[in-house]
């Protein structure tokens, strides 16, 4: 559902700690309405709570916003810069008689929610200074500014997601606008604000739920136009318990680290509560073309990592090898505290195809190209050592001599010749190629043989072949 205003969306995060995954899939789904219905993507930086607010935090929104490749069509907007005007809409209503100030102290509001607790009613305010004469206000008593909620009837929030719901308007309170000190509240401020940007679609978490028909009350009483909504439903752990750190509820500058595509994680996080029949594999480009809010399920999204590892492994071995070079090489870098030297990076170019066949992601990817730049001798694994029984290493010191004469040094070729050498030796295939990976790369299992041959070079694979020869 677009309506008839120009699509504009926002994600309006709070920079009180690292951007998590709930937030980036509503960055995701805002940053997809928009572009699907070539509408505008805005960012706006809730950061009023100026004690909890940081700026890492805010560093790292935008650096997983751009990660993920979900960049906005204008500079972020920063909340706490617009205070004054929204004090200023406070003040508006006070003049028309559509909010009032109220001098309750901390006791009396506390006193008053016992009371209400106490007749089993919802311990909400009770509109004490609703009516009264300001004249009756107490001396030094600096007061809040409430808004004048709508006392009867109800308040109807037609969701896009969760359908239509209706709130008795007896049971909304009239909350504040302005604190005792003069500054915005969250309520207010977030209303004047998507008022201000022209928002024509709130697509956000549920647990916003209940705010928006308190919010609601601010846009009729000032007469704007209100914007549609859409309440995402919550991400549970795979258990259905609630999103955790052992679930996956971490930053997505992790998920970066622990190796993830961005475009996995897009198809990924789409997934989570959105879906188009039976599609799993949806590229950036369907997604546009397919995102709507009709999609959108009601029930709680679970986070799987597993479904993840197996997606981010699709995308891995679809991906261009001239794509993914420089991000292995990136990852490579951070893992071993420099940079690949020219020599590696020639080595990791003929190793990569089949070193992508085998990994799920590109820290795993990195680890499994070590053997590429490790140092001779090798440290072999005791997985490997195994194979590098006294008659195989007396193999080896053969086949290093055979090698060493090979002059045409290509994949094809070396399986050629190597499978000469087994069939004069009466041995199996495997008697052979099990020592010479082990030599070669000191692990059990690496790509095919004859492409770690071919990807280290001559000189370098019969160095290391002698190395654990007898």
């Amino acid at each position: 559902m677009a309506g008839t205003r120009p699509v504009i969306t926002r994600f309006a995060p709070s920079p009180t700690g690292f951007l998590h995954i709930g937030g980036a899939r509503t960055a995701l789904f805002n940053w997809l309405f928009a572009r699907r219905h070539k509408g505008t993507f805005l960012l706006r930086i809730e950061d009023t709570d100026q004690v909890r607010s940081t700026q890492a935090a805010i560093d790292a929104i935008l650096e997983g916003m751009d990660w993920l490749g979900l960049k906005a069509d204008a500079p972020p907007v920063y909340q706490f810069a617009l205070r004054e005007r929204h004090a200023e809409v406070a003040r508006q209503l006070l003049a028309a008689g559509k909010a009032y100030h109220c001098y309750c102290t901390q006791a009396e509001l506390e006193a008053m929610r016992e009371t209400a607790r106490g007749e089993g009613k919802p311990p909400i305010y009770n509109g004490m200074w609703r009516d009264r004469d300001p004249a009756e206000a107490p001396a030094g008593v600096p007061p809040v500014v409430r808004i004048k909620v709508p006392q009867t009837g109800n308040t109807l929030v037609d969701d896009q997601v969760l359908g239509p719901v209706s709130f008795n308007n007896a049971q909304l309170d009239d909350f504040v606008l302005l604190r005792s000190d003069g500054t915005p509240t969250y309520m207010l401020s977030v209303v004047v604000d998507d008022h201000d940007m022209a928002i024509s679609h709130v697509i956000r978490g549920d647990d916003h739920f209940t705010n928006t028909a308190r919010q609601l009350q601010i846009y009729q009483a000032m007469g704007w136009a209100e914007p549609v909504f859409a309440h995402l439903p919550m991400i549970l752990g795979s258990d259905g318990a609630k999103l955790s750190k052992r679930h996956g509820a971490l930053g997505v500058d992790a998920y970066r680290d622990m190796g993830y595509l961005p475009e996995a994680m897009r198809n990924y996080l789409l997934r989570l509560g959105w879906s188009h029949g039976d599609d799993e594999i949806i590229s950036t480009a369907q997604a546009i073309a397919w995102f709507d809010l009709d999609g959108i399920g009601k029930s709680a999204a679970r986070f799987d990592y597993a479904k993840l590892e197996n997606l981010n492994g699709i995308y891995l071995r679809e991906k261009p090898q001239g794509e993914i070079l420089p991000e292995l090489l990136h990852t490579l870098g951070r893992l071993r505290g420099k940079e690949v030297d020219a020599e590696g990076r020639a080595r990791l170019e003929i190793a990569l195809p089949g070193l992508k066949e085998r990994a799920t992601n590109l820290v795993e990817l990195a680890k499994s190209a070590e053997f590429l730049f490790a140092e001779r001798p090798l440290v072999v694994e005791d997985s490997a050592m195994k194979q590098l029984t006294p008659e195989a290493r007396s193999r080896l010191k053969e086949l290093a001599v055979v090698l060493d004469a090979q002059t045409i040094w290509t994949a094809q070729a070396l399986e050629a010749r190597i499978r000469e050498y087994v069939t004069a030796s009466g041995i199996k295939l495997g008697q052979a190629a099990q020592p010479l990976r082990a030599a070669l790369t000191g692990a059990a299992t690496s790509p095919g043989i004859f492409d770690v041959l071919l990807a280290l070079g001559k000189q370098e694979s019969v160095a290391r072949i002698k190395d654990q020869s007898l």
